[in-house]
């Protein structure tokens, strides 16, 4: 599912952050923020309108994402 799915507060595990094009520069960023294959994120928050940008944490650190760059983020629900 992709992070834009995933409910608030619910623990997830990265599994591959998609280009959406050759050289895809925000791609390469969110990898190069941690978002990479077995690290856990959560949705800790959603703006006002049209719940964008979406608040994530990933470790101690977080992020605040515009639900496309969420997109890019593919996750499965933790167990």
């Amino acid at each position: 599912m992709k992070l834009t799915e995933l409910p608030a507060f619910a623990s997830a595990v990265v599994t591959e952050v998609v280009d959406t094009h050759d050289g895809d520069l925000i791609s390469n960023r969110l990898r190069e923020l941690g978002f990479v294959n077995g690290e856990e994120v959560r949705v800790v928050g959603r703006g006002p309108i049209g719940a964008d940008p979406l608040l994530i944490q990933i470790g101690f650190t977080r992020f605040a994402l515009r639900r496309s760059e969420a997109a890019r983020v593919l996750v499965e629900k933790a167990a």
